[in-house]
């Protein structure tokens, strides 16, 4: 429902009655305002309360962005499991040079794969890598 939702923006929600409170953060103000328009429409919603932030224009993150991108999906390992699909698994999140991932990954290892991957992009202060693993990693420990 969100044709503009993509690799480098991540949003949330709660619910709490008829209460639907969005969050993340997207690269285009016009996405905002989309995924609120979109939830109105859900029947039993009676009210949104929209704190997506959207995230400052920046020509470095937008290096950082593309870079990162290239990193993660070009990355043999992760790129045949992760970058074929209508919005990858692995969000990538850039603000004022500070990254952050977030998604969904198969295993512990494509987690810490995407990380180090991650940190060797030139110019990022920090990388905070919030990727869940699938089943909670209980896949390792059933090996």
């Amino acid at each position: 429902m969100l044709p503009y939702y993509g690799v480098f923006d991540d949003l949330g929600f709660n619910v709490n009655g008829g209460t639907v409170t969005l969050m993340g953060e997207v690269t285009r103000p016009t996405l905002k305002d989309d995924a609120a328009n979109a939830v109105k429409h859900i029947s039993g919603v009676t009210n949104v309360v929209n704190q997506i932030e959207v995230l400052p224009l920046s020509p470095a993150d937008d290096g950082i962005r593309l870079a990162t991108f290239r990193a993660i999906y070009g990355d043999q390992a992760l790129s045949t499991r992760y970058a074929y699909s209508a919005t990858p698994a692995i969000h990538i999140i850039v603000k004022n040079g500070n990254m952050r991932l977030e998604g969904v990954v198969a295993n512990a290892m494509d987690k810490q794969i995407a990380g180090m991957r991650a940190k060797s992009v030139p110019g990022v202060f920090d990388v905070q890598n919030e990727l869940q693993v699938e089943n909670g990693g209980k896949e390792a420990a059933k090996k």
